[in-house]
């Protein structure tokens, strides 16, 4: 490992969003016998501890995918499992005081009592230090869709990169600069579309309940040996 010092470990301002596809609840529990609404409830723990983890080694910036647009096709008992699971998150997320969580994606879809805690969430908590962004009946295709419709209804007869920056879900934080995804998938599943042209990618054959923060630093230290060119020469 890079990090000889892992208790004291602290990224660098190279590394300061990383962004997470949550998969592998579901294989999770079916490796077990267990019900696919189970393994969810113990991807919300990891999902919790992951986010502690990553302020800890510094990491300003978190954004999870926890509920994709096209995740409404799923059977009705595990969408009812992880909307519960959201409602339970957001009255335990009060209690914190150093992150601000904000929701990215439509709301409207929402049960009304959940959608209104959220807004109130992200109302209570817009002045705190470190930022968790919680993808929820989000889709990349949709986001930009939306900015580009709002920028319409303001009467742009042109568009630039900077418009849509200022349009998307994620206008209040930078581009991830590494997203990582586990179950040893390889495809961004219609996540953050816009935002990860210049994002290293990361995959693990870790399910999510199984991710801690060995495989939290793994993700890091692969990081850390890559050669951010952004489009430029490695010598630049």
């Amino acid at each position: 490992m890079l990090f000889k010092n892992k208790k004291e470990f602290k990224v660098d301002s190279q590394l300061s969003h990383i962004a997470f596809i949550m998969d592998g609840n579901g294989r999770w529990a079916k490796k077990r016998g267990l019900p696919r609404k189970v393994g969810h409830k113990y991807g919300a723990e990891a999902f919790e501890q992951t986010v502690r983890n990553c302020h800890k080694i510094g990491i300003k910036t978190v954004t999870v995918y926890a509920f994709s647009t096209e995740n409404w096709s799923r059977p009705q008992e595990e969408i009812d499992a992880i909307i519960d699971l959201m409602r339970k998150y957001v009255e335990e997320a009060y209690k914190y005081n150093d992150i601000r969580v904000i929701f990215i994606g439509d709301k409207s879809p929402l049960p009304e009592d959940l959608k209104n805690r959220m807004i109130d969430l992200e109302n209570s908590t817009r002045n705190c230090i470190n930022t968790l962004n919680i993808a929820f009946n989000y889709g990349g295709r949709a986001e930009i869709v939306n900015a580009c419709n709002e920028l319409i209804k303001e009467g742009k007869n042109s568009i630039t990169e900077k418009d849509i920056n200022n349009h998307l879900y994620t206008k209040a934080s930078p581009d991830p600069d590494l997203i990582v995804r586990t179950a040893n998938e390889f495809r961004l599943s219609n996540f953050l579309l816009w935002q990860c042209a210049y994002s290293e990618l990361y995959v693990t054959k870790a399910l999510w309940p199984d991710f801690d923060m060995k495989e939290l630093l793994k993700a890091v230290e692969s990081f850390y040996k890559r050669n951010r060119k952004f489009g430029g020469l490695s010598n630049q």
